[in-house]
């Protein structure tokens, strides 16, 4: 699981049972310990290592901090204190995880201990207050379902949040001069967002090509993986070039400290070194390094998000929305010259020619069947959103590149949110139910969640009531 550090803060309030409080802080360690998760707690800022006193803040913010969580997780082990809770949460400025164990029923003398669910409430009214946004998972037990998925949810979000925040793609030349599409306000996304891009020029890509091969080592490793994991239907000279490609763009996202790249794949590229970078556009997203075709920023952000939100578990492909299916109404097209991950393909691909250029590079294969996430973050006007759904892959008819056949539950409606926009015809998908996560962490980064099905009620219901 990718590393996701969460800042634990139990809380009680004074004129509930402080023993009890302590017992649940206990409990919900425990059970924090054996889902694996990381997290950082108030040991050492006062002898309960609970969140009550308003005086223990700056040094809980100091440690929360220091420790660089991504995460606050707000157990409220009694009734909590709503105002102390608060103050931390719009300081840290993370994901806020609000929560509390379902209370007993009351002893025979009528005497409650905590009365959780109340404080839940308060809480979650003064963090509105402060206009601190939060997750709220459903008052459960510690051994219900819903808490663990909840917990492994939420970790999901700090981990889309995370990425977002600390986004910055290599851009390699600008985009197509036909591609007025994926054009975007570079200072806009950084004011808003702190998305930072590396611009480089075509020739600094292609001078690092000559000193990979110049070295020799990585790009010959690059090269036996092709041969061993891939068909190819190139020449040698060519399947150079492609290792060659793909160790300076590592090279170059790594010197510049990117986390994503795009790319102007044409036809400036195939001037200088002679091929398509698809093959190796597609090695780099095997690895986990995002990489989008005709300079689409966007593109490359979306592709962040859902790597994120799949916790760096499932890779992600890039791709085009083509055309309708030719037997059913509700299906349609993804495809792509061959940029998708290799464990993306059903079937062993192939190092060829693309559909659309006369250069060799591309890859080819159908992508595996089963449930997706497709998503596209975009904006226009100053206004950003993220369109996401579900689709499942479906038989159809052979096409070159990689491709798969998606069936949504009504493409009518899918078609109309891309063209009126603010869309356009790329987006990203994943094999995986990742919809609930990425609607959830929209709220933490000032993007509007556009869900292309109406199931916004059961897409919340999966964050704050996660059962299996």
């Amino acid at each position: 699981m990718k590393k996701i550090v969460l800042g634990l803060a139990p809380t009680r309030r004074s004129i509930f049972s402080a023993p009890d409080a302590l017992k649940y802080a206990g409990l919900t360690k425990q059970r924090l310990e054996e889902l694996g998760v990381s997290f950082v707690d108030l040991e050492g800022i006062n002898d309960e290592a609970l969140l009550y006193n308003d005086r223990d803040l700056p040094a809980v913010v100091e440690k929360f901090q220091a420790a660089g969580v991504d995460g606050l997780f707000l157990p409220h082990c009694n009734f909590g204190t709503e105002y102390v809770c608060a103050r931390l949460a719009k300081t840290l400025n993370v994901p806020v995880l609000l929560w509390g164990p379902r209370d007993e029923r009351p002893d025979e003398n009528g005497v409650r201990l905590r009365d959780s669910q109340c404080g839940l409430f308060a809480t979650g009214k003064v963090l509105r207050r402060f206009q601190v946004p939060f997750t709220y998972l459903t008052n459960c037990r510690l051994s219900d379902p819903e808490f663990a998925n909840g917990i492994r949810n939420f970790l999901a979000v700090c981990s889309v949040v995370k990425a977002f925040r600390h986004t910055r793609i290599l851009q390699m030349g600008p985009r197509p001069f036909d591609f007025w599409s994926t054009m975007c306000n570079e200072g806009e996304l950084l004011e808003k967002f702190n998305i930072q891009l590396a611009p480089v020029p075509l020739p600094e890509v292609t001078a690092e090509m000559k000193k990979a091969r110049a070295d020799g080592t990585e790009v010959q490793a690059v090269v036996d993986y092709c041969r061993k994991s891939m068909i190819i239907k190139v020449t040698d000279e060519q399947l150079e070039n492609i290792a060659a490609l793909k160790v300076a763009i590592r090279r170059l996202a790594d010197r510049y400290g990117c986390n994503a790249a795009a790319i102007q794949c044409w036809n400036a590229l195939q001037d200088e070194i002679g091929i398509m970078p698809c093959a190796a556009n597609s090695l780099l997203n095997e690895e986990g390094l995002p990489v989008v075709c005709e300079t689409d920023i966007h593109g490359a952000i979306t592709a962040v998000m859902a790597e994120a939100a799949g916790m760096d578990e499932t890779r992600t492909f890039f791709a085009d929305w083509t055309v309708r299916h030719p037997d059913n109404d509700n299906g349609e097209l993804l495809q792509h010259c061959g940029p998708w991950p290799i464990s993306v393909a059903k079937e062993k691909p192939s190092v060829c020619y693309p559909l659309a250029f006369n250069y060799p590079g591309a890859v080819a294969a159908e992508a595996k069947h089963g449930d997706m996430t497709l998503c596209r973050f975009d904006g226009d006007n100053g206004e950003y959103s993220l369109l996401l759904g579900n689709a499942k892959g479906i038989d159809g008819p052979y096409t070159k590149g990689t491709y798969v056949w998606v069936e949504v539950e009504n493409l009518k409606r899918l078609e109309n949110k891309v063209v009126c926009g603010p869309y356009i015809h790329h987006c990203v998908g994943i094999h995986k139910d990742v919809v609930p996560v990425l609607y959830e962490a929209c709220k933490y980064i000032g993007v509007t969640p556009d869900l292309y099905d109406p199931i916004e009620e059961q897409v919340k219901e999966k964050i704050y009531n996660p059962v299996d």
